[in-house]
């Protein structure tokens, strides 16, 4: 029984784009790894930008000096 877990942050991601990667990661065991795709659970985890961290910052300060920078050039 295979188990994915998928974490992403929460934001501007749609159910049908959740739908897609659920349906894609399964097809994709089925194909490579014969994984029966009743027997395969995919799981995709939201998680808030003030709660990822990326260069020693959270993602949401991240991205705000990301966007000044481009604003500025």
């Amino acid at each position: 029984m295979p188990f994915v877990s998928v974490r992403i942050t929460r934001d501007g991601v749609t159910s049908e784009q959740k739908a897609q990667v659920i349906a894609e990661i399964t097809e994709t065991l089925e194909r490579v790894l014969k994984k029966d795709p009743h027997l395969t659970h995919i799981v995709i985890e939201e998680v808030d930008t003030d709660n990822w961290g990326y260069a020693g910052i959270t993602t949401t300060k991240y991205r705000k000096e990301l966007a000044e920078a481009e604003g500025k050039s």
